[in-house]
């Protein structure tokens, strides 16, 4: 009976041994993660003092917004926009997705 005993405790023990390596495992994964990730972030902070991306497409979406201050400009903008709004749903919706991914992932992430 107190061989049983002895070997009910040794499994317990084992199992509480196993389950406790488990978390210490899923805590250096998690570490690990957090650490990769924090590199990862400093890599594309470090990219992204030279980068143009974001600025473009202000540049870009502010070439009518002035435009239309110049009067030689406004029908050249005018038409433009008729154009635009003429183009597929897809093409607008490309565009949309693609300034949002720039603009607005980071942030959501």
């Amino acid at each position: 009976m107190i061989q049983l005993i002895t070997l009910v405790g040794e499994l317990a023990t084992t199992w509480m041994q196993g389950k406790a390596e488990e978390a210490k495992v899923k805590q250096e994964v998690k570490i690990k993660a957090m650490q990769s990730e924090e590199n990862w972030e400093k890599m594309m902070a470090e990219g992204s003092k030279t980068s143009w991306k974001d600025e473009w497409f202000v540049v870009v979406l502010s070439i009518p917004m002035i435009g239309a201050f110049i009067p030689s400009l406004v029908p050249y903008i005018q038409q433009g926009f008729v154009v635009l709004i003429a183009m597929p749903e897809y093409s607008k919706g490309f565009f949309s997705g693609s300034h949002s991914s720039i603009v607005w992932l980071k942030r959501l992430g």
